[in-house]
């Protein structure tokens, strides 16, 4: 069942009890992720295999999300700046456990390329922080598999 969470700010990612941070250096430039991260939300399923869809709400001032196994999620766009950052929190989640969570997603130039530093805050019951904990690697691994999928599919 779905509930609201807690409508943190973006303060929350350098805040929360549970922050998982990653990062991957890809050849695609800084504008190109922003775009594919902020613009292109309804082509996410096509290289971060955990979703299946978002549809963007609200002229993209929110987004709809559904994941494989069946979370489901709303979302509120806290910010999008070109080309640097685009975060977001989840208002209301079908997660059991789960009280609060932004994510952040941050873009630095790297030589020709980008550095894309993924964070993860969340805030939750402590059954589902002790699960977020372990799940650090199984997350790590799917962003990293996400950020390459998308670098090859920005390759020209």
């Amino acid at each position: 069942m779905a509930h609201r969470l807690r409508p943190e700010g973006l303060d929350f990612v350098g805040t929360a009890p549970v922050r998982l941070v990653f990062a991957r250096e890809v050849a695609a430039s800084p504008e190109q992720v922003f775009r594919a991260l902020a613009e292109d939300v309804s082509d996410w399923s096509e290289w971060f295999p955990a979703v299946t869809s978002i549809q963007p709400l609200d002229d993209g001032a929110g987004r709809d999300v559904r994941l494989k196994g069946g979370g489901r999620l709303r979302e509120t766009v806290l910010v999008a700046k070109a080309p640097e950052v685009y975060a977001y929190r989840v208002d209301v989640a079908n997660a059991p456990g789960l009280r609060a969570l932004v994510e952040e997603w941050r873009l630095t130039p790297a030589g020709a390329g980008t550095r894309v530093r993924w964070t993860f805050a969340a805030d939750g019951n402590g059954a589902l922080r002790a699960v977020l904990r372990l799940a650090r690697a199984g997350l790590g691994r799917s962003f990293r598999d996400a950020v390459t999928r998308l670098d090859r599919r920005l390759a020209p």
